[in-house]
């Protein structure tokens, strides 16, 4: 083809001073005088009429089968061009027309194509071989065309000397988007790379994976073929055959290649799907044989013949099977209709089809609409293109709904919108100049010259209130969206989940993992604050190991009951460690379980100390009778963490915390630990807020004990922080999400185990340091016996019922040098209370009953 195009220029253009080439009348198909000239490509007829197989003479020959749509797709040219100029929008300035019949033949549209770029009113038609064309006037300012790709791309290379541009209505192949090869070529119609995508996919979605091909072998279906076969295999689907047709109806081996290829159908059974990428003549061949055969199909539609009324009047044309096809978006064309409406009254003037039309016309008037079409295709197999009788009248009135029953509404309004996006084009560059004068500009002006500004990267297209899609306005992509090339229709979508984009991006940008980082200023305070937390555990385990045989040790329940406690206070230091750094699924599943198990541990040794200080100093005989039976320490403490270690061990079985990531939130991904199941953490949490409930009721019941070893009231204070903490803990971790969230755990960790803490070992350590006089054994004494004093006397003798042979019991009173005294009846119950507590270490207590050894709790 370049090597035709090549020849033909070479004998073509010549120098200003050789001698012109007349042009046949009958060349030009329709014209009409104007201040601008606007070119038109349009297959009238299906071909040309040759007596021989191939060219002997380089004749243009005539043509012959007159086709009623692509007539309608003239005059459609015609009625935009005559919109615009009763129209103000180029305000005086009138534009002209000047249309060839491209007999669907390449060489035909050459030829056009080369008068297209003769010189402007120069009375030799000739083309002028120069190196710069910047100031060169050729006699049309652009050009509407070609219908099919094949032309459109041959007519395209010679227009690029001059850089006129060429606006197709229906060309659709990928590689002309191609500004390399193709700079002054435009359209109104997307590329066949998005039709093959939708075909591909519609196949997909549909079950269909095996399938066959038939397409032309020219350029168009060469490509389509390519673009379609990539994008069947990307989404599965086979191609069981591939047949290609020769792309001109003038080839004799068209009738042979259809037979052909429908014996390749018939012989493939499980075929039961073909994509079709024809013309509509080459379909209507196809069509016209196959119901011969009696060939029933799925037939997926290509844009060129899926809307064309030529193929609906195929005689029992249903018998095919089923037609699904793609299209061009319609617009409104109502105004086109009142054109055919009053087509009558068009002048005729220099219109040559429309003259042919109204004698095919008259030869069919006795013919039913439904057959009118083919009547005329059949009449004009034999009649010379153009040769009209002018005896013959006009009359439309006849057959006003024929036309517009023909009429495809897509392809009409893809018309439209390239004459006036020309016609904006040209408004642009005429509202600094004279248009009326020819010479205003160069063709190639029209290229930089557009309805609207070109929109940058990081915008789209918005379509105004017009129907012209050349005029818009741009507007920012919006957030998560991007647009990296100029004029993008519209913004192309983020993958959210792993990219971003700001407001007016041209690129996606990767979202920065973010977790709770070991760097992070809060991270680094509320580790400052659990080490600190660790070094009171260090050194309060340090104080009780020096004090060991003080009351005050002992009061706490000896060495071992706080070794435990100190225990479980350091690991839930440390386990708000576990909580900083990048998450992984050790430290997830870890940190939750340790805390759990080590507070559930500290809160049971605590409840059961809070059970023992409730049943010593308890001088209800029926309460002390239930709380002997409910106090065993070791029980109690194995009973209670190994509840919350069952509880943890399923939560890890069946839902265990894992690391997830959070893409919710538009510019980063949180690296966090996903619970697995709030209920198991709801649970866990739960049953240590129960525990820690119990613990404080029996605490409560306790707090007024003896003032300096008054431990229930502190551990009541302690409970109360724990669960102030953890109710505001809930709604914060609730509505909270980031990357500060694991921080929030932190913090109620931190808060109730400092608070636990400090009630717990604080006042005690403030007793063995500060008040070492009233850490004696003697002052221990002293105080116990005045609380015993004042609360046996305050209880009601009803309350209480008592062996009258075991009411004396006498006991050293410290203030009185260890000489025994005998207290009174009402005593006995305070006395008895701290016998039960002091049962095994002290010997200095004597009383009536057996001694035993008295020691401090």
């Amino acid at each position: 083809m370049a090597l035709l195009i090549v020849l033909i220029t070479c004998f073509v253009i010549i120098p200003a001073t050789a001698q012109p080439c007349q042009t046949p009348d009958d060349f030009v198909a329709a014209t009409s005088p104007g201040h601008i000239m606007i070119g038109g490509l349009f297959a009238i007829h299906e071909k040309m009429l040759s007596s021989e197989d191939y060219p002997r003479r380089p004749e243009i020959q005539k043509c012959v089968g007159f086709e009623i749509s692509n007539f309608l797709q003239t005059l459609a040219m015609i009625h935009s061009i005559e919109m615009i100029n009763n129209s103000t929008l180029l305000s005086g300035v009138k534009l002209g027309y000047e249309i060839y019949d491209t007999c669907s033949e390449v060489t035909v549209a050459m030829a056009a194509a080369l008068r297209f770029l003769s010189k402007f009113n120069c009375s030799r038609e000739i083309v002028e071989f120069k190196c710069n064309y910047s100031s060169y006037m050729p006699r049309v300012k652009a050009v509407i065309g070609a219908g099919y790709s094949e032309i459109s791309m041959a007519v395209s290379r010679i227009l690029n000397l001059q850089l006129m541009p060429q606006v197709s209505y229906v060309s659709t192949a990928e590689i002309l988007s191609d500004k390399i090869r193709f700079p002054s070529f435009l359209r109104t119609v997307p590329s066949d790379f998005y039709q093959t995508k939708a075909m591909a996919h519609l196949i997909q979605k549909s079950g269909w994976n095996w399938i066959g091909i038939i397409t032309t072998d020219d350029d168009y279906g060469r490509l389509a073929l390519s673009t379609f076969a990539i994008q069947t295999l990307a989404n599965n689907v086979c191609i069981a055959f591939k047949e290609v047709l020769p792309a001109f109806l003038s080839d004799n081996t068209i009738e042979i290649r259809i037979n052909q290829t429908l014996e390749k159908i018939i012989a493939e059974t499980h075929v039961n799907v073909i994509v079709v990428f024809l013309g509509q003549f080459h379909v209507f061949s196809l069509f016209s044989k196959a119901i011969e055969r009696n060939v029933n199909k799925v037939w997926i539609a290509s844009d060129n013949w899926s809307t064309a009324t030529k193929i609906t009047t195929i005689p029992n044309v249903k018998r095919i099977g089923k037609v699904v096809g793609f299209t061009f978006r319609k617009g409104n064309v109502s105004s086109f209709q009142s054109f055919l409406q009053n087509l009558r009254m068009f002048p005729s003037d220099h219109n040559k089809p429309l003259d042919e039309y109204a004698m095919l016309l008259s030869a069919c008037a006795y013919v039913k609409d439904s057959d009118l079409s083919q009547c005329i295709f059949n009449h004009s197999q034999a009649t010379l293109a153009y040769k009209a009788n002018k005896d013959i009248g006009r009359n439309f009135s006849l057959r006003n709904d024929f036309l517009w029953d023909y009429t495809e509404p897509g392809l009409v309004h893809s018309i439209q919108l390239a004459v006036f996006a020309l016609g904006y084009a040209i408004r642009d560059l005429c509202q600094a100049r004279d248009c009326k004068n020819p010479n205003a500009f160069q063709p190639w002006e029209q290229i930089q010259s557009k309805c609207s500004k070109e929109c940058s990267p990081g915008q789209m297209k918005k379509t105004m209130r017009s129907q012209h899609i050349c005029c818009y306005e741009c507007v920012n992509c919006p957030e998560n969206h991007y647009s990296n090339q100029t004029d993008m229709d519209r913004c192309l979508l983020c993958n959210n989940e792993t990219h971003w984009a700001p407001v007016k991006s041209k690129t996606c940008f990767e979202k920065e993992v973010e977790y709770l980082d070991w760097n992070d200023t809060l991270a680094i305070l509320l580790l400052a604050l659990s080490l600190l937390g660790i070094m009171f555990v260090l050194a309060i385990g340090i104080i009780f190991t020096r004090n060991l045989n003080t009351p005050v040790v002992k009061s706490s329940g000896g060495l071992m009951v706080c070794y435990v406690i100190l225990l479980c206070h350091f690991l839930n230091f440390v386990s708000t460690g576990f909580f900083v750094g990048k998450p992984q699924d050790f430290t997830c599943k870890t940190r939750q379980m340790l805390f759990g198990v080590s507070f559930t541990l500290c809160i049971s040794c605590i409840l059961t100390k809070s059970l023992k200080i409730l049943l010593a100093f308890s001088f209800d005989p029926k309460l002390q009778k239930v709380l002997k039976c409910l106090y065993k320490p070791l029980p109690i403490v194995f009973a209670c963490t190994g509840t919350q270690v069952v509880i943890c061990t399923l939560w890890l079985i069946f839902a265990a915390p894992a690391v997830e990531e959070n893409v919710s939130l538009p510019r980063v991904i949180i690296l966090e630990c996903e619970e697995g199941s709030s209920l198991a953490f709801g649970t866990m949490l739960g049953y240590i807020a129960l525990l820690a409930f119990v613990c404080f009721l029996f605490a409560f019941k306790g707090r007024k004990l003896p003032e300096n070893y008054n431990e229930a009231k502190f551990i009541t204070f302690g409970m109360l922080i724990y669960f102030i903490a953890w109710a505001t803990f809930i709604p914060v971790y609730a509505t909270t999400f980031g990357k500060y969230l694991p921080a929030a755990e932190i913090i109620v960790i931190l808060i109730s185990n400092y608070g636990v803490l400090c009630c717990t070992f604080f006042p005690k350590c403030y007793i063995i340091l500060c008040k070492r006089d009233t850490n004696t054994k003697s002052a221990f004494l002293k105080t116990v016996y005045s609380y015993s004093s004042h609360s046996a006397g305050s209880l009601a003798v009803s309350h209480v019922s008592l062996d009258s042979t075991n009411t004396s019991v006498t006991i050293t009173n410290p203030s009185s040098a260890g000489k025994p005294a005998a207290w009174p009846k009402s005593k006995d119950l305070g006395t008895q209370a701290f016998a039960h507590i002091c049962k095994e270490n002290a010997t200095s207590a004597p009383k009536i009953w057996p001694r035993k050894r008295i020691s401090s709790i």
